[in-house]
């Protein structure tokens, strides 16, 4: 995905070094990027800087990024809240999230993972900054509500499309039922998770994917969208 320019990051970590590198490597990128070292620097930045992604530290003195995650979200403002943190535990990674972080890193990471899940919070947030997102053999059209499948315009459901979007713009990333019933059908659905299931089996269907390659069950995890 071509970074085009204007896209704002806003890098919060108490490592001074850690911040060098992300800072360095992420302007390289082309983004425009804003460090803060701590909590409340953070949301002060926020505010006037108004980023698209914060990359925000868990552990932090002072407000710690659970907080500053709070804050954000509060403001009303679309931004994607990627949370970086030194413990690989459940409870860390459920309160972020619920809290409205929209992504996790453990560290250590590379930065090609980071950038990565960057580039899909970008896509799935701001399309609107792309136009058109191009993956493997999908053309993803917001504006016409379209998606290409090998140059041929699918014929989609408005829930087909918003699935087949959110799968192919994650895609490389296990996505769960509960995450996509959320994502897709919104937080107050009161159906049967199974229903995820019916929609997935009539897009396989669509993309003559019988065997599954493209779209992968991965059992007790969810879905995943392997691109060629």
């Amino acid at each position: 995905m071509k970074i085009v320019n204007g896209i704002k990051l806003l890098l919060v970590d108490d490592e001074p070094h850690i911040l060098q590198f992300l800072e360095l490597g992420l302007v390289n990128e082309g983004f425009e990027v804003r460090t803060a070292p701590d909590g409340m620097n953070a949301v002060n930045i926020a505010n006037e800087f108004q980023p698209h992604v914060v990359i925000l530290d868990v552990m932090m003195p002072g407000i710690d990024g659970f907080e500053v995650c709070r804050m954000l979200k509060k403001s009303g403002n679309n931004v994607a809240v990627i949370m970086l943190t030194a413990k690989d535990e459940v409870e860390d990674r459920v309160k972020g999230l619920t809290l409205g972080a929209d992504d996790y890193v453990v560290k250590p990471f590379s930065f090609e993972e980071l950038l990565a899940r960057i580039q899909a919070r970008l896509r799935n947030q701001f399309p609107s900054l792309f136009g058109e997102v191009v993956l493997g053999p999908f053309r993803i059209d917001d504006r016409r509500k379209e998606i290409q499948y090998q140059d041929t315009v699918m014929e989609l459901s408005p829930t087909e499309y918003e699935l087949l979007r959110f799968l192919v713009l994650n895609h490389g990333l296990v996505l769960s039922k509960t995450m996509i019933l959320d994502k897709v059908w919104g937080y107050d659905f009161g159906g049967e998770e199974n229903i995820v299931e019916v929609y997935i089996r009539s897009l396989r269907d669509k993309l003559k994917d019988k065997d599954h390659r493209l779209i992968r069950t991965l059992r007790g995890a969810g879905y995943r969208v392997d691109l060629p």
